[in-house]
């Protein structure tokens, strides 16, 4: 392949695609290897198929998937390492044609573009699966359809089959996302709602980033007694609500908002800081000497911390906390909006057991509509329609909300309704399993369909599994969904036709139009 072409999130250059750097920092050779690395992981998929794959071949195709997200590893040589060993797995298996890298993004539009859909949802997937499996949670059913969404990659299909590819998708990463769920209320309880500070405390600490709650666990585990203080980045906030994890007092806190001002908020800081999964911008000189990825997240010149037998040994990063010992005293700082407490914990369990009440607040009229105003946060201006939907959505109206896109509002103190509060954080994006299960809850306590209720989804999307989350709910049958900031540069005009069709997905405008549409 002679060069790079990469449209797969929100930001890709123009709208359309990357074709000489990635606008996350990805350089185009390792954009090529990724996309080999793709190609590779097909071919092991069709070696696999009729055989029994064993624990290897399976935790290597998750993985393999996860390091070709968006920013999560820029590594060429990590990405290199793991195509051997792909290739090494298929092998066993009796060998198969890889895919060629030259028609990954190539053919006719429209096929492209569903094809392309797939893949990025089987990645995001991928994802989810392997954040379970780490805690020792697999399901056959969902691996196998990792496998076969590879295979589909690299076969011909009507435009037909391919959005029954894309609607199939959408259910088996109901069941991952389901999977995950038990896997981390398994391990760390069922979250509980939590107010988390923006203070740092002074002296030694360490800032934790992504989505694995593992790593995390490990991490309190080896600092506790140490007098190293330990707070969360971006999607790791929800871990607050986790008993198993809320429960180590040396957990103090959330550092900084969103991903994307990370280069910003990590200058200079006087602290290590691990990414788990992503997502990782190119770190900048003044800090890229305290920065460690782990698992899947790699960059060229950061220490990785490798998992040996599952275990991962966190002391590189301990002793660099104490070297660089922290702020002298506190540093108190502020949300987006000037906030200085969070609110998170509001997962399933918690929003259930007070849906009588809900539900009373509902028919008093107290509580006039829902909005799940989630999703991904991004550094492309109009994000700002998010803040400003959520202080302008009338005060009898409730805001749900998960993933990084609430660090767009999450500071701000719009009340409660009956004694909750208006903005309810349900977690991670695949928490959006905890928002399924209330709509459903919801749909028959009132015994009407999900469509039905006072809900609307005002969602925005930045990477994968933002796709692979649109694909479980257009496969649910949710229609009438408000997408943004801009459309996917992969969902080319004719397939978007049909989704607006089917499921009437609209772009966003204006907070303001958009409310009114949506309440009259």
């Amino acid at each position: 392949m002679s060069g790079m072409f990469c449209f797969q999130c929100e930001q890709t250059a123009g709208g359309k695609g990357c074709t000489k750097a990635g606008v996350c920092g990805k350089q185009p050779d390792v954009a090529i290897k990724q996309d080999e690395l793709t190609c590779a992981l097909v071919g092991l998929a069709r070696a696999a198929q009729g055989k029994s794959t064993g624990k290897a071949a399976d935790e290597l195709l998750m993985q393999g998937l996860f390091a070709t997200l968006t920013n999560v590893n820029f590594d060429g040589s990590r990405i290199d390492e793991l195509k051997k060993l792909v290739q090494a797995e298929k092998e066993k298996l009796g060998g198969a044609a890889d895919l060629d890298p030259a028609t990954l993004w190539k053919g006719d539009p429209d096929i492209v573009s569903l094809r392309s859909t797939l893949l990025l949802g089987v990645r995001g997937m991928a994802a989810y699966a392997w954040h379970a499996c780490v805690l020792g949670k697999t399901s056959d059913e969902v691996t196998s359809w990792l496998y076969k969404g590879l295979r589909a990659i690299g076969e011909e299909h009507t435009v037909e089959e391919w959005l029954g590819l894309l609607l199939d998708l959408g259910q088996a990463n109901l069941k991952c996302m389901a999977l995950l769920d038990e896997a981390n209320t398994a391990a760390y309880g069922h979250p509980v709602p939590v107010k988390v500070t923006t203070t740092v405390e002074k002296g030694p600490f360490i800032v934790i980033s992504g989505h694995d709650l593992h790593d995390l666990k490990q991490l309190l585990e080896q600092t506790e007694g140490k007098g190293i203080n330990i707070y969360t980045h971006g999607e790791m906030l929800p871990a607050h609500g986790y008993p198993e994890l809320k429960k180590y007092p040396h957990l103090k806190g959330n550092f900084g908002t969103a991903w994307q001002n990370q280069q910003k908020e990590l200058d200079g800081i006087p602290a290590p800081v691990v990414f788990t999964t992503n997502c990782l911008m190119p770190p900048r000189p003044s800090y890229i000497d305290r920065v460690f990825t782990t698992d899947a997240v790699g960059f060229p010149g950061v220490q990785h911390i490798p998992a040996v037998n599952g275990k991962k040994d966190f002391t590189p990063v301990i002793n660099k906390a104490l070297e660089l010992g922290g702020w002298p005293e506190d540093k108190k700082f502020t949300g987006v909006n000037g906030g200085s407490e969070l609110m998170t914990g509001f997962a399933r369990n918690t929003v259930l057991g007070v849906a009588d009440k809900i539900i009373e607040a509902v028919k008093a009229g107290a509580i006039k509509h829902f909005f799940l105003v989630g999703g991904c946060d991004g550094a492309r201006a109009g994000r700002n329609y998010y803040t400003e939907f959520v202080k302008k959505a009338p005060p009898d109206t409730v805001i749900l909300t998960l993933a990084c896109g609430k660090y767009r509002f999450n500071d701000l103190n719009i009340g409660e309704i009956g004694g909750l509060p208006r903005i309810i954080d349900m977690g991670q994006c695949n928490d959006a399993y905890s928002a399924i299960q209330v709509a459903v809850a919801l749909a028959n306590a009132f015994n009407c369909g999900v469509n039905d209720l006072p809900l609307t989804l005002v969602l925005s999307w930045y990477e994968q599994k933002a796709v692979s989350i649109l694909l479980t709910l257009l496969s649910l049958g949710l229609k009438n969904m408000y997408l943004g900031p801009t459309l996917p540069a992969f969902i080319y005009p004719n397939v978007l036709n049909v989704l607006v069709e089917k499921f009437n997905i609209k772009p966003i405008s204006t907070p303001e139009e958009d409310l009114k549409a949506i309440l009259g």
